[in-house]
């Protein structure tokens, strides 16, 4: 087999041929003019355009160049996961293909990871033509997670990081369907520190996280990391019975008292109304919780591999297993 390089730089692919060019010279100047050894493992996920036929050009031009074709979309934290499990690197970094990551801070968690940290993660200083609800709603996402879960979440930090060799070997043996990587990173501890950058204007096309997929990013951060929101509909179930036993004595009391009875046919219909709302999404926080559970009790693999092309080396195709996956 063939010597590990230093650095294994893992990219997530969906529709991005219109930047993959400028993705491979800009890495490449900057690893190169480095002087550091090193692997371009380009993860197909499942796109739709001509991104895979543009990564094979790279790789037929240059052997650093390797490509982890999956056999459908999974989604992006689930292409992360498949670099991980095939990157060969002693030390693994994952970016994005939009560039707005820049490849130059590559070179700043690599000399934090000479230091002996495990993992340097990047976080975003400034964020260049980003608009004001993207950066609202960013805000709010890591101060949530942050207030509704156990991790301690960096603020302002994305999937941009470096893992060293062990951080990469333990992030394997983590096999949850549902996952929230930057989280499960911080979950196995070790030595972690951030580098400050500034985001990039996106190079090329639009992006992969509108405020949908966002939202179920979130989701998965919350549900996979704590039981929070299943406390908050017990708490909530706690003090709407205290509500209605008020109201009952109140009742009672005028009516024993002053011989009233309560009027408000109105407002007690909207009582009634919202607190079977409220139980309505109580069960669909069990329901998710239920949902996650069936996921993993069918023990399906977390992705299907295709195609691999590995840096100075052949074809090796569907049969190909990664080391130590942890299954």
């Amino acid at each position: 087999m063939n010597q590990p390089p230093t650095l294994t730089i893992i990219v997530p692919v969906y529709n991005e041929e219109g930047g993959l060019a400028e993705l491979y010279a800009r890495v490449s100047a900057v690893m190169l003019g480095a002087g550091v050894d090193y692997e371009l493992l380009l993860v197909n996920d499942g796109s739709s355009d001509r991104s895979l036929e543009r990564m094979l050009d790279l790789h037929a031009r240059d052997p650093r160049v390797s490509i982890l074709d999956l056999s459908r979309n999974y989604g992006h934290q689930l292409a992360i996961t498949a670099g991980l499990d095939y990157a060969r690197g002693q030390a693994v970094a994952v970016m994005d293909a939009d560039l707005q990551d820049p490849p130059e801070v590559l070179l700043l968690m690599l000399d934090r990871w000479r230091e002996g940290f495990d993992v340097v993660y990047g976080v975003r200083h400034r964020r260049a033509a980003e608009s004001a609800f993207k950066l609202g709603t960013a805000w709010v996402f890591y101060r949530a997670v942050r207030l509704l879960t156990s991790i301690d979440l960096p603020v302002d930090t994305g999937d941009f990081r470096l893992l060293s060799r062990r951080a990469v070997v333990a992030m394997r043996q983590l096999r949850e369907q549902n996952r929230f990587v930057r989280g499960m990173v911080r979950w196995i501890g070790f030595r972690q520190t951030g580098v400050l950058y500034e985001r990039q204007a996106r190079f090329e096309g639009h992006t992969k996280y509108p405020l949908i997929r966002m939202v179920r990013l979130a989701a998965d951060a919350v549900l996979s990391f704590s039981i929070v929101p299943l406390r908050l509909a017990i708490v909530s179930g706690m003090v709407f019975a205290a509500a209605c036993m008020s109201y009952a004595l109140y009742a009672v009391y005028l009516k024993f008292t002053y011989g009233q009875v309560v009027p408000g046919w109105a407002s007690l219909m909207v009582a009634i109304l919202f607190v079977g709302a409220v139980q309505l999404v109580c069960l669909g926080i069990l329901g998710e919780y239920v949902g996650r559970i069936y996921d993993e009790v069918r023990g399906r693999p977390l992705y299907l591999v295709g195609d691999v092309k590995q840096a100075g080396a052949g074809l090796t195709g569907d049969a190909s297993e990664p080391e130590n996956t942890g299954r």
